[in-house]
């Protein structure tokens, strides 16, 4: 009656709290004070902590609130500014195990070491949970409490089959490491807890590598000695990689919906191990594991994307560079660096691109275009996903058995040119217009740059011929005028 706890997860309103502060005022029956325990208490509302702020500031000299939590940092200022806090540790595994030893003795239960030491080290330092796993296997066994009947009570998995199953990793095993698996699911274990054991032993593994001697941190491990050789079969690099990939796999198997495919994968992964120094591990993980494939093919882009860059500089800014060379070397190495972003490969043009230009305000032309938009409606219904790249293009020339389409980003003309999509879209033009036509496509860049080509050209040939006609007009004694009265005093007239 004078000792109470309260769970805050079911009981964590303001309604509860209210109640809690009329019982307060009641005086203990049995003992000086009235104990009041509040378990997770992280988990009361905001109103509930305000209701029970004024308790706790001046509560009555006969009451002891006892506030217990695992995520002290959820607590309000407030509340923590009115406690004594104490911290508590995690039982260590030899007062664990001591501890089980000493209550199997006074109880009457026969019990094996390596049974009670795994009770342990799975309650996690927790020693209520060790008691009640033991409470647990004791009566489902009789008394008799072994370590293989701990581990079909708690659904765990020995660490010889772990043993074996790094064994077979290592050598790369494929056809062992899947029966392996399919042993543990036979069994009835889950994929999920396989992992998360598998996990746990190679970090245990990763413990006796790196600290072989230090009691004190391996005093989690059931057996060191037994781990010793496995241990030195593996490099650092190599265990490293291992607990990353099983750690990120874990992670995903939470969302998974088959765990069990994903707990496959991650192991036949793991059998082909990286084998060298921490560079060669560093390669293979990090969530960016590159094969050498795929560095030789990217190797082989960049090569191809160098020649590109190169004929490009030739064909087109060759001369830009040498001039500025000849009037300081330093300014025309800045020039190139600022100019090589800009400049790309090879326009893919279509062929005929001279009658495109000069059809491109003719007869055929004219008559697709001024059906463009029924062209467009009939592709549509034929087929949506067609119609959404194509219509980012737009006619701009046509010959009698072709017609060229203009698009403004490189990848609706790519998938426009797809053979499905094409044989849909020239399907609708014969329709449409009649008569079978081919479908040319082009960037719209490319189209401008053709017809701004065309006009300079024209340009400069008038630019040319202005000079010689008027210097066909010029007679001989009009030269010799000027040489004898000078150029301010003749007049030249028509």
């Amino acid at each position: 009656m004078d000792v109470q706890e309260i769970d805050a997860a079911s009981n964590r309103g303001v309604e509860e709290i209210r109640d809690l502060r009329e019982k307060v005022k009641y005086a203990p029956t049995e003992v000086r004070h009235k104990v009041y325990i509040i378990d997770e208490v992280h988990m009361l509302t905001t109103e509930a902590f305000n209701a029970l702020l004024k308790t706790l500031e001046e509560p009555p000299p006969h009451v002891m609130f006892i506030l217990a939590t695992t995520e002290p940092h959820r607590l309000p200022a407030t509340i923590i500014s009115r406690c004594q806090r104490f911290d508590f540790r995690r039982v260590s595994l030899e007062e664990q195990t001591g501890r089980l030893a000493a209550i199997c003795k006074e109880e009457g239960i026969t019990a094996e070491d390596e049974a009670l030491q795994y009770i342990a080290r799975l309650s996690d330092g927790g020693m209520r949970d060790a008691l009640s796993i033991l409470d647990q296997v004791s009566s489902f066994t009789g008394g008799h409490v072994s370590y293989q009947q701990t581990l079909d009570m708690t659904g765990g998995l020995p660490s010889e089959k772990f043993g074996k199953l790094a064994g077979f990793l290592l050598k790369g095993d494929v056809g062992e490491v899947l029966q392996t698996v399919e042993e543990f699911m036979q069994e009835g274990k889950s994929a999920d807890k396989s992992m998360e054991n598998l996990l746990y032993y190679f970090r245990d593994l990763l413990l006796i590598k790196m600290v072989p001697n230090a009691d004190r941190m391996t005093d989690r491990v059931l057996d060191p000695a037994s781990f010793k050789p496995i241990a030195d079969a593996f490099s650092k690099e190599q265990l490293f990689y291992v607990i990353d990939t099983l750690n990120r796999y874990q992670s995903e198997m939470k969302y998974a919906a088959q765990p069990q495919t994903l707990f496959e994968v991650a192991l036949l992964k793991l059998c082909s191990l990286p084998q060298g120094g921490t560079a060669a591990i560093a390669s293979e993980g990090q969530g960016s594991s590159v094969d050498s494939s795929e560095i030789a093919a990217m190797k082989r882009q960049i090569a191809e994307l160098e020649k590109k860059l190169e004929k490009a500089m030739k064909s087109g800014g060759v001369g830009a560079a040498s001039g500025a060379q000849g009037a300081g070397g330093g300014t025309a190495r800045s020039n190139q660096r600022t100019a090589a972003p800009r400049i790309s490969g090879p326009a893919k043009l279509p062929p005929n691109m001279e009658q495109y230009v000069a059809q491109r305000g003719g007869k055929e032309f004219t008559d697709i275009a001024s059906k463009w938009g029924q062209i467009l409606q009939r592709v549509k219904e034929e087929k949506v996903t067609v119609h959404a790249w194509f219509v980012d293009g737009e006619p701009v020339s046509a010959l009698e058995d072709a017609v060229l389409v203009a698009f403004k980003n490189s990848i609706h003309r790519e998938t426009t040119e797809k053979p499905a999509n094409r044989e849909v879209i020239e399907g609708v033009l014969e329709q449409q217009l009649g008569r079978p036509l081919r479908l040319v496509t082009m960037l719209q860049r490319d189209w401008l740059t053709a017809i701004e080509g065309t006009q300079e050209t024209k340009k400069e040939e008038e630019f040319k011929l202005e000079p010689e006609q008027e210097g066909n007009q010029k007679e001989p004694w009009i030269d010799e005028a000027i040489e004898l009265f000078g150029e301010n005093l003749v007049i030249i007239k028509e």
